[in-house]
């Protein structure tokens, strides 16, 4: 009860300080655009990602709606999130079917000392600046191709990356409730043929900030989970409700959540705190090392491997992991840095007198399991009853692109064939 309570109150709070600040939650419609007589006979894809909903959270907090939907289409054992398992990154990964190190969001802050200038994931100017992300975007490439699109605040879709924003977008913030998103969906497939999207993405964060304050184990966690479940089966209902032919669901997440160890955080070597040698950048999970003097470069990396602590990991960026892809070789904007120190979860980097969430992530997902990721789909286009083996969340893209009937136009990372097999075979 004491439990519910404080999350009850944790809502609160932040409705009243969302109150405070005005907030513009005007719908953006882009003007003058139709679907071909084409596009209008292709299936509809709502795709929506809640954001740290772990591949195990459906099962343990018995998400009842979820679990049918699942149950009677796809569920993936798990999801491998993409590298590091944060949420800027994957989110974008997931749209474009790119790395992180090959679209340039290669975390939720970074410098990029090309441009010299820092991208935040909590600077609007930057979120609707589509110089910053690479590769296009699944609305991008429907509305090149002449379908309509729509998005409820995934990552990126307020900018024009890739060259096209969506027919009709919301720029991210938190004023509207689940119930208040389902319903922004609902009238978008009740526009007229010519005006309907047909490729909807849809953003919930709530998990997410719940794992974070209490952490995966806690009540309030559960609590969120069973919102978004109640939220998924209003979707379905009030969709199916509307008689239309051919709606396709895919529920997806960015990363999972691990509740870390805040009490004895590991320091952070004190020879990186020369700022005139060294940048670095510190989710906790992941810290990033510029070394101003490439000559430096090797004699640090010496110097840090030998001084660490069995608790973390020191990598030059070309000797990391290839399975990963944030090394050297896939850093195509030059934004990672050439040191990593990786701590092994729970343990993280914090700086003295900062403070940490209850629950993190950013770990990699195949040593740590609480990283991976949720992925369910159904509708007429998939199979049912099917269970399939853990995947790479780049190999979304091609899925969503072969079901709309689109053409990819520009290399990828994710592969059709991984997820072929989650399609009902053309008649």
């Amino acid at each position: 009860m004491k439990r519910g309570l404080q999350f009850f109150m944790l809502l609160m709070s932040l409705t009243v300080f969302a109150q405070k600040v005005p907030v513009d939650t005007a719908q953006i419609v882009i003007p003058n655009r139709h679907n071909t007589v084409d596009a209008q006979t292709k299936p509809y894809v709502i795709m929506i990602s809640t954001d740290g909903f772990r591949y195990d959270y459906a099962k343990k907090y018995n998400a009842e709606n979820l679990l049918k939907y699942s149950n009677g289409g796809v569920q993936a054992k798990a999801m491998i999130p993409s590298y590091p398992s944060i949420t800027f990154p994957n989110h974008w990964s997931l749209i474009t079917g790119l790395y992180p190190s090959h679209h340039g969001l290669i975390d939720n802050f970074f410098y990029d000392y090309k441009r010299k200038e820092a991208y935040a994931m909590s600077d609007k100017k930057n979120a609707e600046d589509g110089s910053w992300y690479g590769g296009t975007p699944l609305w991008g490439l429907a509305e090149k191709q002449g379908m309509i699109s729509a998005s409820l605040m995934w990552v990126g879709s307020a900018s024009d990356a890739g060259g096209k924003r969506p027919t009709y977008y919301y720029p991210y913030h938190e004023k509207f409730t689940p119930s208040e998103k389902v319903d922004k969906v609902v009238n978008w497939l009740k526009l007229p043929m010519d005006k309907r999207p047909h490729f909807i993405s849809l953003y919930f964060p709530e998990v997410d900030g719940s794992g974070h304050h209490f952490g995966p184990e806690a009540k309030e966690t559960e609590d969120a989970v069973h919102l978004i479940d109640k939220a998924i089966g209003e979707l379905v209902q009030k969709v199916n409700d509307l008689g239309l032919k051919n709606v396709n669901f895919i529920f997806v997440s960015d990363h999972g959540m691990i509740k870390v160890d805040g009490g004895t955080p590991l320091e952070i070597p004190a020879l990186l705190f020369d700022k005139s040698r060294f940048d670095f950048y510190n989710s906790q999970t992941l810290l990033r090392v510029v070394v101003k003097n490439p000559s430096e470069v090797k004699a640090v990396y010496k110097e840090l491997k030998g001084n660490k602590t069995d608790d973390y990991e020191v990598y030059l960026d070309k000797k990391l992991p290839k399975y990963l892809h944030f090394g050297t070789k896939d850093d195509q904007y030059n934004r990672i840095g050439q040191i990593l120190l990786i701590p092994k979860a729970p343990k993280i980097f914090l700086e003295k007198g900062k403070k940490t969430a209850v629950g993190k992530h950013g770990y990699n997902p195949r040593l740590v399991p609480e990283m991976k990721a949720t992925f369910f789909a159904w509708g007429p286009e998939f199979k049912n009853d099917v269970v399939i083996d853990e995947f790479s969340n780049v190999n979304v893209y091609p899925l969503v692109a072969e079901i709309l009937g689109l053409k990819i136009t520009q290399p990828i990372d994710g592969k059709f064939k991984v997820l072929k097999e989650t399609l009902k075979d053309k008649k």
